[in-house]
């Protein structure tokens, strides 16, 4: 399991004292009620993150490169004023209470339909217009590696049923690890797949792109999908198309492919099926970039993981060293279950009962290439 360290960013004083250079002061506000602040993870090592309980979005992430100078590997901003202006909501949030697509934004659970918010084309997409990457959570700081960040979602919020009572455990170790364990329980039957949205770069936040980054995916099958990018319920081989990355290949080599599935997303924009067993928590992907000799390896306990390419940002965002991110100036990979599981029948299930506990680990593991 991975852990992380928190501490808070700043005292009383506007002064920053983080490698970000982003005050406490930044990021106070209140939303909802609610006070939003930022915190400061550290580890012996030098690493560095920085957290705010809005959203749970993690702001900034330095890591050592081959050069042991520390680079900050994720998009984020300034302050908080910055990602409430933002057209990309979801830079390093939290996502649920469902990730990725639902279609037409409905689904049955025991004989009855439910109706959820439509704000993705006609479909539902991570949680709807207020998920968990726009609320406030309750943070608490356990020790010195580990952030609790705690949300209750309310019966019938964003059209879900069932209270839900959501715990994050977010970690920096000293093997610079950045890990996230999630816990969850409800009081009616309801749906949970919860996942991470940091937008990585590993030549550094605002580099150009990331279409050099040598990329692996532990995958050998990916859910076929239509147009709206809602699973068709066939798992496709990867061997012989362009989303293949069985063995190291950059991001770029064939992301220009005349191929339907990367037209259809305009990119990389796919859930990939783990060659895993299930439950078990084993290596999904490895990205690595030659630029700063850093290398990302996730590991995670579920049957999926969505690559993103940043396809639709456009540099109207200014990040956090006042440069432009680009079209794919950044990738995401996302460990969660599959789109639409809800009415696919055929792939694993995300029906959450009163009787049990939802888990769910992701460690992002780095270092640095040789």
């Amino acid at each position: 399991m991975a852990t992380f360290i928190l501490l808070a960013c700043c005292s009383s004083s506007p002064k920053a004292e983080n490698k970000a250079g982003i005050s406490k002061e930044a990021f106070e506000k209140t939303i909802d009620g609610k006070q939003v602040s930022i915190w400061t993870l550290k580890n012996k090592n030098g690493a560095e993150m920085c957290v705010t309980n809005y959203g749970g979005k993690v702001v900034s992430l330095f890591v050592p490169d081959k050069d042991n100078h520390f680079v900050d590997v994720v998009t984020g901003y300034n302050s908080i004023d910055d990602y409430l202006k933002s057209g990309e909501i979801y830079f390093g949030a939290a996502i649920g209470r469902v990730g990725n697509r639902i279609a037409l934004g409905k689904f049955a659970l025991n004989g009855q339909e439910f109706n959820l918010a439509v704000n993705n084309g006609p479909n539902h997409l991570h949680g709807g217009v207020k998920g968990f990457h726009a609320v406030v959570w309750d943070a608490k700081q356990i020790d010195d590696n580990t952030l609790e960040l705690s949300y209750l979602a309310k019966d019938m919020e964003e059209g879900y049923p069932g209270n839900l009572q959501i715990k994050m455990m977010y970690k920096l170790t000293d093997d610079n690890e950045f890990s996230i364990e999630y816990y969850a329980t409800t009081d009616k039957p309801t749906l949970c797949n919860l996942t991470h949205h940091s937008y990585f770069n590993l030549s550094g936040e605002g580099h150009e792109t990331v279409l050099d980054h040598v990329l692996q995916i532990n995958a050998n099958s990916f859910t076929a999908s239509d147009e709206g990018l809602i699973p068709t319920g066939e798992l496709m081989p990867v061997s012989g198309t362009p989303l293949d990355f069985t063995s190291p290949t950059t991001i770029g080599e064939r992301i220009e492919a005349d191929y339907d599935a990367l037209k259809m997303g305009a990119g990389y924009d796919h859930n990939y099926v783990l060659n895993k067993a299930s439950g078990k928590i084993e290596l999904a992907a490895t990205a690595y970039s030659p630029v700063t000799g850093i290398q990302m390896d996730i590991y995670t306990d579920q049957p999926g993981i969505q690559l993103y390419s940043g396809n639709w940002m456009n540099g109207t965002e200014i990040g956090k060293k006042g440069k432009p991110y680009m079209k794919r100036a950044a990738f995401c990979l996302e460990t969660q279950h599959f789109p639409d599981s809800p009415n696919k029948p055929e792939f694993p299930s995300i029906t959450l009962n009163p009787d049990e506990t939802y888990r769910h680990t992701c460690i992002h593991k780095f270092s640095v290439k040789k």
